[in-house]
């Protein structure tokens, strides 16, 4: 069954986790049995704070979602130890119809490939090497076992040898002139009901006689070769099937090819797929961390639909989804920030409002759908919502998320007020966090035109923690500039107690001096009244961007 993710932002903030925890809730309970709430980035202390209030796990952590090897992979991988015979590994292959087999040995690593076209070469050498197809790599025991035939007598049966095959079908003294000119423990004679044959090869010891047609033989010539130490063997086969199934009683470790491929299960299709298709092999062994086979990833597997579907909530832009998002089917998007570039192969549902959380359209399904909402995930919503409009501070606030916490705090006990003190207080990332981490807690990725940028956002009570590390911060923000190649990175540091906040930026001064908020320090700028990135700075932000 395919798996549906509802999933955030990258750096995902309490809105984004709560409105997928919500919505996966509401998908489930409308009849979506294979919704799953997911994240692609960490929770911080607030996140942490509002799951423990609620009693809610995190959701599932997926960072990224592109089609990997073991979404298309065959896992009954179908497989011959090294020491099968040739013809019962052709047989496999013509009975499962596959074109390329791998040879495992008991610790299920691959030994090599058996493909057709090798055992092809093998069977039908070329002229210049004729002699070739009278060689058998064999022993007495796997030429028994390959011709179905019955062994009468063996002698060291297990050995494998490298024989040379030769047929009786001449007069007495012929056979007996070619016999000479050959090492007799060398020979495999393969003759039919011929007594005279049968005992000038016993006699001359060689090393294996095989006696074809079904027929039975005299039990003088059972005991004449039990003296003479020559391993004796029965074929129902005529001579002529006798000798291309002895051909064919070589182990395939012979035949193998060891210039194969070979893939791990999380290896992303994307990555290997131009790799794949310019290899002569149809097929290529996947292997675990300790290279053991665990599956077979054919050529046609790059085309199987993988079975993974996202849906979207609280952004709408690739550049913020989880990485993949783009090589994957999106179902939905619930979204009440700007629509940014994005494309769909197939029309979706996509419910983008000007609200002040994503939390806010997710509550207002149940509503509107009468569905039951249970309490502890409207206290999610009820978090999400006023964390995202600082309990209706923020100007990007509407009458509907007005109404809608009304709802949410009826329906849950929770008093938004006291609840919004207490979750501002659980915990700071200017404390918490390595500068590093703090300015990417809550960071999103914006593309405009041909440049691309970042704005982050902390949100404190008072900015004395801000302060005490500016320094800190500062440097890193311009190393995660560069290391991304932003244009520029903005963090907007807000003090949701008296509803302002202070905005650092890192850019180069063609852009900085577009930024007209007095400067309290080298690039760090008092923006009195502005607590919103998504209303408020960012659309200042794109101004600038325009001018400079």
């Amino acid at each position: 069954m395919t798996e549906v993710l509802v999933i955030g932002h990258r750096n995902p903030d309490a809105d984004s986790i709560c409105s997928a925890i919500g919505y996966a809730e509401f998908k489930h309970r409308t009849g979506m049995r294979n919704v799953v709430a997911a994240r692609c980035g960490d929770t911080n202390d607030r996140i942490d704070f509002i799951l423990r209030t609620f009693g809610v796990p995190a959701p599932r952590f997926v960072a990224d979602v592109s089609p990997r090897v073991r979404d298309v992979m065959q896992t009954n991988v179908i497989s011959v130890p090294p020491r099968t015979s040739v013809v019962e590994a052709l047989a496999t292959m013509d009975e499962r119809n596959i074109r390329v087999l791998p040879v495992l040995d008991a610790d299920r690593r691959c030994r090599g490939l058996l493909s057709v076209f090798k055992a092809s070469k093998f069977f039908f050498p070329s002229l210049n090497r004729i002699f070739d197809s009278r060689r058998i790599l064999t022993s007495v025991r796997s030429l028994t076992r390959t011709l179905k035939g019955k062994m009468l007598c063996g002698f060291e049966a297990d050995r494998e040898e490298d024989l040379i095959l030769m047929v009786g079908a001449m007069k007495p003294a012929s056979f007996g002139e070619r016999l000479a000119s050959y090492s007799p423990e060398k020979l495999v004679v393969v003759v039919g009901d011929r007594d005279d044959i049968q005992r000038l090869a016993i006699g001359g010891r060689v090393r294996i006689l095989v006696v074809t047609g079904g027929r039975d033989v005299s039990p003088d010539i059972c005991e004449l070769a039990r003296r003479n130490e020559v391993s004796l063997l029965l074929s129902p086969h005529d001579s002529a099937t006798t000798c291309m199934l002895a051909r064919s009683a070589i182990a395939v470790e012979h035949l193998l090819r060891d210039d194969y491929l070979t893939f791990g299960e999380d290896e992303i299709l994307s990555n290997i797929q131009r790799l794949a298709s310019e290899s002569q092999f149809q097929a290529f062994p996947v292997l675990d961390n300790d290279r053991r086979v665990i599956g077979i990833l054919a050529k046609s597997d790059f085309l199987k639909k993988v079975e993974r579907q996202l849906i979207l909530v609280d952004h709408n832009e690739l550049s913020q989804a989880v990485q993949g998002a783009d090589q994957v089917e999106i179902l939905e998007i619930l979204d009440h920030h700007r629509i940014g570039a994005f494309s769909t192969q197939q029309p979706i549902l996509f419910r983008n409002e000007p609200v002040g959380s994503t939390s806010t359209i997710v509550a207002d399904c149940f509503f509107r759908s009468a569905v039951e909402l249970p309490p502890t995930i409207g206290g999610l919503l009820l978090a999400g919502l006023v964390s995202d409009t600082l309990n209706l501070t923020s100007p990007t606030t509407t009458k509907r998320d007005v109404d809608i916490l009304a709802m949410l705090e009826k329906l849950t006990g929770v008093n938004a007020t006291e609840f919004t003190e207490k979750m501002f207080s659980s915990g700071s990332v200017l404390i918490s966090r390595p500068a590093t981490q703090a300015i990417t807690a809550d960071c999103k990725e914006y593309v405009e035109g041909s440049s691309k940028f970042s704005v982050a956002q902390i949100e404190e009570l008072g900015f004395d923690h801000f302060w005490k590390r500016a320094a800190e911060v500062r440097s890193a923000l311009g190393n995660y500039r560069g290391a991304n190649g932003y244009f520029f990175s903005a963090l907007l540091v807000t003090d949701v107690g008296l509803q302002t906040s202070l905005l650092m930026v890192a850019a180069e001064p063609a852009f900085t001096a577009e930024i007209h908020y007095p400067e309290k320090e080298p690039g760090i700028y008092e923006l009195a009244g502005i607590v919103s990135r998504k209303k408020q700075l960012l659309p200042y932000l794109l101004t600038c961007l325009s001018r400079c």
